[in-house]
């Protein structure tokens, strides 16, 4: 049967309905996951489309799947973390929504302070499990969506739930169905799709949702879960593993639109990134993230880096206001005492600082050669150079030109008489045995014992 894709206008084929496969023993794709081995990546050379959506975007997870692998934040810090991600979002929802537990005295109340904000983005939704208790949670919050637990591999149904999958599905439609009579929007959190039968249990389960979006006339979401980090991106990779695969074959088969698909990623195998940006490219509109990627073992998706990626797949950053990345980097690291890898990026102490002596001499003559972007105008993080035994004459005179703010005629040169002296001191500490990075106060010091007028001069510029 043929029928016209008013999307594509292109005339296709009639897709395939895919029934639910209720299998009495659990597939747990053994040739792949075998446990005994690092997973297998197999290829079936299937190369489906790019189908980048109209509008794509951001969700966020920190006070939510993000907090369950840190110390509990206060309502105090997660007020100050909500605004400072509205300012990071703009005014267009580049960060579009934030998920919030429900269960404590100290989750209500952090839920309603960020209420009373009155901020436009992120819209704040919640997360219950597949409960219909849960339910009077939400409607007390007063939220207009919450995510639901719908674990979809047989790696849960089977062995977590002792559940066969009709019953799994049975039970879930009924959770659904419980939230759309209560008016509230369901998204339904595919948990370990990495791992679940795509056609026999995903595709017919997100048919049936689809349905249910239709008659309610509400729509419901469905998120990707690669809850182990397992989704590659491979061209032609095989199900289940297939980030694109995934997000085709819900978007062709079940006709998830665009804007209920998300995808939700964890970083076992270093792939969070990339993962969430093929999402994107093949037609979710939405990624989940988490500030700083915190999350459960590896962690999240690091929202900063999207928000990064975003920028760079559009060609202009939305409104944004990503010199907030910095301030939430500074507040989560002071404040609440998350420990940030100093080459993390974009967020990391040492993230565009150089140590090579070549590279200061680069960038001392021209900052963009060693430098990714204009970090100081961007995310408001000048590029710097740490000095060591082997910085050179260039690596102290960048320091000193950036540490007092040096601009244009006022900047020093590596042949400076005062950035030699530094330099001399810094090879001597370093031949008495010192093998740290020198520290901003101790190279201030040597400033100021090597010609105390110049440094009295330089204090001036600083403070300009």
């Amino acid at each position: 049967m043929l029928e016209f894709d008013k999307r594509l206008n292109l005339i296709k084929q009639a897709k395939y309905k895919y029934s639910l496969q209720n299998v009495e023993e659990p597939n747990l794709y053994r040739e792949i996951y075998d446990y005994e081995h690092i997973p297998k990546i197999a290829f079936n050379m299937r190369h489906v489309p790019e189908d980048m959506p109209d509008e794509i975007w951001i969700t966020d997870t920190t006070f939510r799947d993000g907090q369950q692998s840190v110390s509990p934040f206060t309502p105090e810090q997660i007020v100050h973390l909500f605004k400072l991600m509205s300012r990071l979002s703009g005014p267009n929802g580049v960060v579009r929504q934030s998920e919030f537990f429900l269960y404590t005295d100290k989750d209500k109340e952090a839920l309603r302070r960020c209420q009373d904000l009155g901020l436009r983005f992120p819209e704040i939704t919640t997360w219950i499990r597949a409960n219909e208790k849960d339910f009077e949670l939400v409607k007390a919050a007063g939220v207009k969506e919450t995510g639901i637990l719908v674990s979809c591999s047989d790696y849960h149904i089977f062995k977590k739930m002792h559940l066969n999958r009709a019953q799994a599905l049975d039970k879930y439609l009924g959770i659904v169905k419980a939230a759309l009579e209560q008016g509230i929007t369901p998204r339904c959190h595919f948990e370990d799709i990495t791992r679940a039968d795509f056609y026999g249990f995903v595709v017919p389960f997100a048919e049936e949702l689809m349905l249910l979006s239709k008659e309610s006339g509400l729509p419901i979401k469905i998120r990707a879960c690669d809850t182990m980090g397992y989704g590659v991106t491979y061209y032609g990779a095989a199900l289940p593993r297939s980030v694109p695969g995934i997000i085709y074959g819900l978007r062709h088969y079940a006709e998830v639109p665009s804007a209920q698909l998300e995808w939700h990623g964890h970083n076992d195998f270093y792939k969070v990134v990339s993962n969430a940006g093929a999402a994107w490219m093949y037609g979710c509109s939405s990624v989940n993230c988490s500030l700083l990627g915190i999350g459960e073992r590896t962690g999240n998706c690091p929202l900063e880096a999207m928000a990064i990626e975003y920028q760079g797949l559009r060609g202009h950053d939305d409104g944004m206001d990503l010199t907030a990345i910095t301030e939430i980097a500074d507040y989560m690291e002071r404040e609440i005492g998350i420990e940030i890898s100093p080459r993390q990026p974009f967020v990391g102490r040492h993230f565009n600082v150089t140590r090579a002596g070549i590279h200061a001499d680069g960038m001392l003559k021209d900052e963009e050669i060693y430098n990714i972007f204009d970090t100081t105008a961007i995310l408001n993080r000048p590029a710097t150079v740490a000095v060591d035994s082997h910085s050179g004459l260039a690596g102290v005179a960048h320091w000193m030109n950036g540490y007092f703010r040096l601009k244009g005629e006022n900047t020093i040169s590596k042949d400076d008489p005062l950035v030699q002296a530094v330099r001399a001191r810094v090879d001597e500490l370093y031949a008495q045995g010192r093998n740290t990075v020198m520290g901003d106060e101790e190279l201030e010091i040597m400033v100021r014992n090597a010609d105390v007028n110049r440094y009295e001069r330089l204090l001036f510029h600083k403070s300009k």
